[in-house]
């Protein structure tokens, strides 16, 4: 590092220091408008968590409905008050809770609370950067989402209740205020938030691209950067392509509701009376909602993937296998996700070489997601690993990811898809592969980076009986359903009991319904560990986990600016783990070579 490089930074460091001095911040500007990637960080993850437990608490409700259909729950009155009679729930109660446990989930915890969370925590303390490129804009995008979260959560109470359609709002249901309850205010609300909430993704991703590209310091080259980076730089990339496109749906399906345009509306009649639409189709829509809706799953499924490679390699105390090939898988998932989006679409009656063409597509994407798979398992392959709370549920994200991406090869081709598209075999695949797969990501990360986020440890013990039920959970959940899809039965129904062919599944339907209380029940483990450690938890060293990426590098508690002298210089890549001829089994990246010359490899050099 030059003289120069370096009184550079000495001043802006002063600099730094000096605004700090002269201008000491009251608490809602430390804390809540605050500008500290950091704190933005912990603010989409309270609000991720808080979003998690009211999304799952009404997928509780609704899998009550359907575990025991015939039964009364006179104790839900006072909690839902006329959404309940005479211990029943209603039928359009329930829409409207499918509806909203989908929404919240995908866009408001696996979207905002899973990206929102870990791009924000370790962007700019990952490539040794003070903070993300704007502050400011980083601030504004975590309060127009929480104005999102607000007008979604108000929506809830309404006297007509929320929007009713199906999390993918499909017209003419969602197009047509007077076709449902659900139809109506809930609606409306729902296409302002989401509005509200993409406004809010796309300027986050404006800031993680931006401070990726240019605010890596001295050293951080592309190629040294942990694959935690890639990700959110993708998923970022992903998010500002696609978003946009959702963003002009709901607008032109506003414009269907209010002002009596006919984008997606033809030929219509409600009681028996025509409206004045013609010319539109639904399809249009499911072509703009999909064309995000897939790159969606992966902007939920990437930031995990990344935080998982990381946890893997630290744990097992090896190099991550195919670094570059890592890499390359990314850039080919984000690629295909943009030409596949159809295969959710194969029952609108497309044309059979159309539909042949996404069938081939689809199953093309399976091949970068295997060299994944196939590069995680290697990288535990023989290691030295340690069974943290953090490295189980990276684990456990790999089983889930196999098990969900195998029947998505199934659904992948037409044939099949055409038979099993209404059936509970598709929730059981998407929940798999991207719901409980994210969250495991997510707790992964949670468990890891809790002690740079608190400067406290959680408790590992409450972490393994975490982990166990969960995992135990999720699968008995999930894997009974694909057996009852493939027998047919379908998704969505309220009850199911007037079909004779269905009712030999009603020990299996209260069978599933248990497990998911159970795994409900889990998370408040999780939620009394986490605030818990917070305020009691065992205090935290430097690098707890003897890990090599440069966040370990700053103060336990770091201020505003991250580091509190000059940045730090970057020498190698991330994972020299279990180096042979090393002194210990870990060297970080701000470790010269010249340093470690008994472990250095013939192509290593110092590049001071």
């Amino acid at each position: 590092m030059s003289s120069i490089d370096i009184s550079i930074d000495r001043d802006v460091h002063h600099a730094h220091d000096e605004h700090d001095e002269h201008h000491d911040q009251n608490f809602f500007e430390k804390y809540i408008f605050s500008q500290d990637h950091k704190v933005i960080a912990k603010q989409y993850l309270f609000m991720g968590i808080a979003w998690a437990f009211i999304g799952g608490f009404l997928s509780i409700l609704f899998r009550m409905q359907l575990g025991w259909p015939e039964a009364t729950f006179t104790f839900l009155e006072p909690i839902l008050g006329g959404w309940v009679e005479n211990g029943k729930i209603n039928p359009e109660f329930y829409l409207a809770m499918v509806t909203m446990h989908g929404t919240i989930m995908v866009f408001f915890v696996l979207t905002a609370g899973l990206s929102g969370t870990f791009s924000n925590f370790l962007i700019p303390l990952q490539i040794g950067a003070r903070d993300m490129a704007s502050g400011f804009m980083n601030m504004l995008s975590f309060w127009i989402f929480f104005v999102a979260s607000v007008i979604m959560f108000c929506s809830l109470f309404i006297e007509t209740g929320p929007a009713a359609g199906g999390w993918t709002i499909y017209p003419p249901l969602s197009a047509l205020p007077q076709a449902i309850q659900g139809s109506g205010t809930g609606m409306t609300l729902w296409l302002v938030s989401m509005a509200l909430f993409i406004v809010s993704q796309l300027l986050g991703g404006v800031n993680y691209i931006t401070t990726i590209i240019n605010l890596r310091t001295k050293g951080m080259s592309m190629s040294k950067m942990p694959l935690t980076m890639w990700a959110f730089f993708l998923t970022a990339v992903l998010g500002l392509l696609a978003f946009p496109v959702l963003f002009s749906a709901a607008l032109l399906l506003i414009f269907d509701r209010s002002f009596g345009t006919s984008f997606f509306l033809s030929d219509i009649y409600i009681a028996g009376q025509a409206l004045q639409h013609s010319g539109g189709t639904p399809i249009l829509f499911q072509h703009l909602f999909w064309f995000l809706g897939h790159p969606e799953v992966y902007i939920v499924i990437m930031p995990a993937m990344g935080l998982v490679s990381e946890v893997i390699a630290t744990n097992s105390r090896k190099p991550i296998f195919g670094y570059r090939a890592m890499i390359g898988s990314l850039f080919g998932i984000a690629v295909l996700s943009f030409v596949v989006w159809a295969h959710h679409m194969f029952v609108t009656g497309m044309n059979p070489f159309l539909g042949s063409v996404f069938m081939f597509l689809t199953l093309i994407i399976a091949v970068p997601s295997a060299v994944k798979v196939f590069n995680w398992l290697a990288t535990l392959w023989r290691g030295n690993i340690r069974f943290t709370a953090a490295m189980l549920f990276a684990i456990g994200f790999v089983s889930l990811f196999i098990s969900g991406g195998l029947t998505g090869i199934i659904l992948g081709n037409s044939a099949l898809d055409i038979q099993l598209h209404d059936t509970y075999f598709v929730v059981a695949h998407f929940h798999l592969v991207m719901g409980a797969a994210a969250f495991f990501g997510m707790f992964c990360g949670v468990y890891h980076w809790f002690p740079k986020m608190f400067g406290r440890m959680m408790d590992e013990k409450l972490g393994y009986v975490h982990f166990w039920l969960t995992f135990i959970a999720v699968y008995l959940v999930f894997m009974p359903m694909h057996y009852i899809g493939i027998a047919g039965f379908p998704r969505r129904y309220y009850a199911w009991t007037g079909f004779d062919s269905f009712n030999t599944f009603t020990d299996l339907n209260t069978f599933i319904s248990l497990a998911a209380i159970l795994g409900f029940s889990a998370q408040f483990i999780f939620l009394f560990n986490f605030v818990y450690s917070i305020i009691k938890g065992r205090r935290a060293t430097a690098n707890p986990w003897h890990s090599n990426t440069i966040e370990w590098t700053t103060p336990i508690n770091p201020g505003h600016g991250n580091w509190p002298g000059a940045l730090p210089v970057v020498y190698r890549w991330p994972y020299d783990y279990s180096k042979p001829g090393a002194p210990e089994d870990f060297i970080p990246q701000t470790v010269p070579f010249s340093e470690t010359q008994s472990s250095n490899l013939p192509q290593e050099k110092d590049f001071e």
